[in-house]
Parts: structure tokens; C-alpha cells; sequence
């Protein structure tokens, strides 16, 4: 990608963030109020949910390769503790604020407790823009970041993960840095790590394979399957690519996809697999420059308002706003990202009569083959792919089917219901334990 075409893709990514001007924090604590008094939660109980338990914020001096000293900050925030250790990913991100981060935190706790793993929420980010760092200052970056919150993270404490422009090796990078620090072995640290320290297989696509699993339940649940579903995917990289080929896979027609740098469109369905392929060789790893007959580029946000049966937003959060979703035309919305949806967009929605799988049921595949990897690294026992799969795809669907019933029983959508059930058990968990003092 030349330079001129990599200025604007940041570009668009700067417009969109100035665009949406949604608070993802707001997000959060309106929906845990719309769930809180469907169930008649009190207000000082819905209050201290709201809130994080822990937030905090640093500053990581790092040395650049021209030998200057550049301070980015960090945060790292953790939500709830109540129904175990917190668990949440580590973005690498210009657009990273506070709020997103204690939002991000927020909904982690919901996700972790609507698939019913004993893990709660936390969440990390370093307002960067990591294409224009060299692998030595990502390095000396994810280190110092790593030194800045150990106080914080550990095994039994809070497990951080990959998410956005961060994957394998950064965490490798974090394993490694506080085993040195603090001078033992700390595989169960980070999960999403390479197989050769401790990694789980079947992680890095897990949280594809969830949001294909629960494209499957919904569609199923509407009487119909993934043959011929027309599906557009916005956000290509490691939920939307996997998730778009699995689908693929499956035999959905995958016509639109976009990321950054634009979409691409092709009623006849677009090659997935020698587009990944394409991506993966890319030097930026962004659709950008992928040509092929029949396939047209469209303006990135387009790619929401294709007239499809299936959409999956899988790029940032606040996507859907009040401003576009009454142009979404397809019946069936599937949160690949955290919380891409805002609760206004929620409500034109729901009167069109389009059906939304929530990201704290949708994108779980993630967090739940995070937990067998810290399983498995606390245990020094290792599971083949297949039994990973299986474990996942028998949590998810269980989890479906909990959500889907009770959204029927209520009577409500199943965002609703999905924080309804989330926030039953973490109010359930709160209450055994009581309050100290």
C-alpha cells in the first residue's frame, strides 16, 4: 500500500470517529439501566454495576528507532470481579479513550456471564496507531506497557487477551516480559498466545467460529439455513475475515466485506478464501488493491446498508447509529464487534422488525476459548482442535438457546434479554458474597 493511499485510510478512520460521536461508556451504563429496571433492580445495586471496580491509566515512555523518547498512554480497566478473575482483550488503537475502555470492561463482565464462564470483565488499549510503529518499538511499547500494569494482571487477578491490531505475538511479548519480572513461568498470564508458549489451538479463530455458530441458531430459529444467506461483513481482519470464510465455508454467499482502507462488492458472492489469502500476503493486511471479475469498490460505511439477509459488523464500536439504521436493510444484524450498535440505533431497529444477536452472545466464542486456554495452562494439559471446537460450539449454542428463550418468556429483544440474563447472574453472584465491609 503507497504511502498516499495509507494517509487515507487513516483519514477515514479519523472521519468515522469524529462522525459517530458516541460515547461507548453512555452505550454501556444505558443498557445496564434498560435491563436493570425490567428487573426491578435498585438503583444503588444497578449503580455499583455500572460502575468499574479498578481503572487505570499510564504513561509508557518508549525509545524510538530515531532515538527520541515518544509517551503514549495506556489504560487498563477492570469491571467486575464478582463471578471470578477478569478477563478482556488489549487494543492497540489512535482512537482509544477511558470510556471505551471502561465500556469494553462493562460488556466483558455481560459476555462472560451470558455464556456462563466463571470469569469477569476487564479491558486494556494504548492510544497508538501501531502501522507506524517498527516491530522494535512494538516491542519496547507492548513491554513497558506490560511493566506499567502488572501490578494489575496475573492469573488469578485479571487475564488479558488480543483485540483490536493486537494478536500472538504481542501477547508473547506480555507472557514473556512479566515471567521475567517476576521470575517464574506466567503462561496463564495472557491467553491468545502462539501454541509454542502455551497458546490454545482453535484461539485465533474462535471468535469467527462463534459468530458463524450463532448466524446458524438465528437463521435456524427463522426457519431457514446458511445455503444462499447473502451475508455482508464489515471489518476484515481476525473476526470478520474468520468469520466471513466459515460462513463461506458453510455455503453463505459472502458479497460485501470492508475495512479501512474501503469495501468490495459482488452480488455473485465474493472468493473469501483467495481474498484472506490476498489480506494475508498484503503489507498492511487490508483489502485495498484486490481485484477480481465481477467485484466492484464501494465507500467503506456502504457496505452496512447492502441489501443482504445477514449483516456482521465486525470493525469498531458505535457503526450503527441513529443516523443510518433506518437504511439497514438486512433482516438479520450479528455483532461481530463490541457494542457496534448505539441503544438509539437499537430502537429504529427493533420497529423495523430486524432481528439483532447482541455482541455479548454473538462475538463470546472468543472470550470462552480464552477461558480453555487459561484452563489449560493452569492445568499444564493441553486439548486437541477438535475438542476445542466441540467444547466451544456446545457453550455457544447453549448459550443461544438460553438468551432465545428468554427473550420469548419476556416478551423482549434479545439485547434485552441477553443483559437481563448476564445481569441476573452477576446481581445473583453479588449477593452471595455480600459487600464488604
Amino acid at each position: 500500500m503507497t504511502s498516499d493511499k495509507a494517509g487515507q485510510a487513516q483519514a477515514t478512520v479519523e472521519r468515522a470517529l469524529k462522525a459517530t460521536e458516541v460515547n461507548p461508556y453512555e452505550m454501556f451504563r444505558t443498557q445496564v439501566g434498560l435491563a436493570g429496571e425490567k428487573l426491578r433492580l435498585p438503583v444503588d445495586l444497578l449503580e455499583m454495576i455500572k460502575r468499574p471496580e479498578r481503572v487505570l491509566e499510564v504513561s509508557v515512555p518508549v525509545r524510538m528507532d530515531h532515538g527520541g523518547i515518544e509517551v503514549f498512554t495506556g489504560y487498563r480497566v477492570q469491571h467486575s470481579s464478582a463471578r471470578g478473575p477478569c478477563k478482556g482483550g488489549i487494543r492497540y488503537h489512535p482512537g482509544v479513550t477511558l470510556d471505551e475502555v471502561k465500556a469494553l470492561a462493562g460488556w466483558m463482565t455481560w459476555k462472560c456471564a451470558v455464556v456462563d464462564i466463571p470469569l469477569g470483565g476487564g479491558k486494556g488499549g494504548i492510544v497508538c496507531d501501531p502501522t507506524t510503529l517498527s516491530e522494535g518499538e512494538l516491542e519496547r511499547l507492548t513491554r513497558r506497557y506490560t511493566a506499567m500494569i502488572l501490578p494489575l494482571i496475573g492469573p488469578q487477578h485479571d487475564i488479558p487477551a488480543p483485540d483490536v491490531n493486537t494478536g500472538a505475538r504481542i501477547m508473547n511479548w506480555i507472557m514473556d516480559t512479566a515471567t521475567v519480572l517476576r521470575g517464574e513461568p506466567m503462561y496463564a498470564i495472557v491467553t491468545g498466545k502462539d501454541l509454542g508458549v502455551g497458546g490454545a489451538r482453535g484461539r485465533r479463530e474462535a471468535t469467527g467460529r462463534g459468530v458463524m455458530i450463532v448466524t446458524q441458531e438465528i437463521l435456524n430459529r427463522l426457519g431457514r439455513g446458511l445455503p444462499g444467506t447473502t451475508v455482508a461483513v464489515q471489518g476484515f481482519g481476525n473476526v470478520g475475515s474468520v468469520a466471513a470464510l466459515l460462513l463461506h465455508e458453510s455455503g453463505a454467499k459472502v458479497v460485501g466485506v470492508s475495512d479501512v482502507s474501503g469495501a468490495l462488492y459482488s452480488p455473485n458472492g465474493l472468493n473469501i478464501p483467495e481474498l484472506v489469502d490476498y489480506v494475508a500476503r498484503s503489507p498492511n493486511r487490508l483489502i485495498a488493491g484486490y481485484t477480481a471479475p465481477g467485484v466492484e469498490e464501494l465507500p467503506g460505511p456502504e457496505v452496512l446498508t447492502l441489501d443482504v439477509d445477514v449483516l456482521v459488523p465486525a470493525a469498531l464500536e458505535g457503526q450503527i447509529t441513529a443516523d443510518n439504521a433506518d437504511r439497514i436493510r438486512a433482516k438479520v444484524i450479528v455483532e461481530g464487534a463490541n457494542g457496534p450498535t448505539t441503544p438509539e440505533a437499537d430502537v429504529i431497529l427493533e420497529e423495523q422488525g430486524r432481528v439483532v444477536v447482541p455482541d455479548i452472545l454473538a462475538n463470546a466464542g472468543g472470550v470462552v476459548v480464552s477461558y480453555f486456554e487459561w484452563v489449560q495452562n493452569l492445568q499444564n494439559f493441553y486439548w486437541e482442535e477438535g475438542e476445542t471446537n466441540d467444547r466451544l460450539s456446545r457453550i455457544m449454542r447453549r448459550a443461544f438457546q438460553a438468551v432465545w428463550d428468554y427473550a420469548r418468556e419476556r416478551k423482549v429483544s434479545l439485547r434485552t434479554a441477553a443483559f437481563m440474563l448476564g445481569l441476573e447472574r452477576v446481581v445473583q453472584a453479588i449477593r452471595l458474597r455480600g459487600i464488604f465491609p
